[in-house]
């Protein structure tokens, strides 16, 4: 098996004793095992700085981590019982839940979408609509950053075939020649490929009007049967993420998270420039927009919901929308998450 895939399983058995006053602990030590829908430890670095410090520990938890392919394979996980969490994204836990599946948002790991439209920092572009005319490199013909990237060109009034034409050209590392050459003049991008980019040389900078970084990316899920009967350990869950969280955008821990990055995934941290590029931009993306600053770690705001759900159904992902969306996620613990971080 490949080692990006290894079920990686750390030990860190608490001791209620050990942990800070200003933090709760669960009520007994559990075994939680965590899927995540690909095997980079930087997309998930409060994860795994949280497992590095110590803060499941000081809550009780055990971790391991299991790396699936994708977002169905996490929430397959969930629903044979071998993760009690997981990290899907919110399109399919939408449409799982259509379909009558249990299964709740309950951490909003990425509250900025994890696409963009990027171009090079020297460009004259500035937004969207200055693109009119030109060819703008997407991975693949299919993939989802077209139809975020299409959305907003549409919004801007631009009509693909007369306007600007999308050209495949691969991952962030082909974009770069992409780029260079000038087959493109902007490049739809998921935070992996901006990092790619920056990390080799062609400096790029994103044009994404922010109401559409609204479409939230992954964050974590549990099931109705587990959050009911487990809050205590949802709230030591989403505490040590939330520490974790506040560790990693201090600049000054930024080896030490890569080290805990590191040890969750070697192979990604053997190329230490790359890995501080991608760490800069997942940081980024994991930090709230200024309207929700103020919100607290893992809050997911209602009418972003309501976006993602819309766009689904446009996109025929749904047949309609949802009898209940507040069913699909739940806000209940960020207050208790977010307790005495700021002291």
């Amino acid at each position: 098996m490949n080692n990006l895939y290894r079920r990686v399983t750390l030990g860190v058995a608490a001791v209620a004793l050990m942990a800070p006053a200003s933090f709760g602990v669960a009520n007994a030590q559990e075994d939680i095992t965590v899927a995540v829908p690909n095997p980079s430890a930087l997309t998930w670095a409060p994860l795994w700085v949280a497992i590095g410090e110590g803060y499941f520990e000081e809550e009780g938890l055990e971790i391991s981590v299991e790396a699936v392919d994708g977002s169905a394979a996490t929430l397959q996980s969930m629903a044979a019982g071998q993760a009690q969490i997981g990290a899907p994204g919110p399109g399919p836990v939408l449409a799982a839940k259509s379909r009558g599946e249990p299964f709740v948002f309950i951490y909003n790991l990425y509250p900025k979408s994890l696409f963009g439209l990027v171009v090079t920092e020297e460009s004259d572009y500035q937004q969207p609509a200055d693109l009119i005319g030109e060819t703008i490199g997407v991975g693949t013909a299919d993939g989802a950053e077209v139809a975020f990237v299409r959305t907003i060109l549409d919004d801007a009034g631009m009509e693909e075939g007369d306007d600007f034409e999308f050209l495949p050209v691969g991952d962030g590392g082909m974009a770069t020649a992409a780029f260079t050459r000038a087959d493109i003049e902007a490049y739809a991008a998921a935070v992996s490929d901006a990092a790619i980019l920056n990390a080799r040389g062609m400096s790029v900078r994103e044009i994404t009007p922010e109401e559409y970084l609204a479409y939230f990316g992954n964050g974590f899920a549990t099931t109705e049967d587990y959050l009911d009967s487990n809050p205590d350990v949802i709230e030591g869950f989403g505490r040590a993420l939330a520490r974790g969280t506040e560790f990693m955008l201090d600049d000054a821990n930024r080896e030490t998270v890569l080290d805990h990055t590191t040890a969750g995934n070697p192979q990604e941290g053997e190329d230490r420039e790359f890995a501080g590029a991608l760490l800069d931009a997942v940081s980024e993306r994991m930090t709230p927009t200024d309207a929700y600053a103020d919100e607290g770690w893992g809050y997911m705001p209602p009418e972003h919901w309501e976006l993602w759900q819309d766009s689904q159904v446009a996109a025929g992902a749904l047949d309609a929308p949802l009898d209940d969306l507040q069913s699909v996620y739940t806000n209940d613990y960020v207050e208790v998450w977010n307790e005495g971080l700021a002291e």
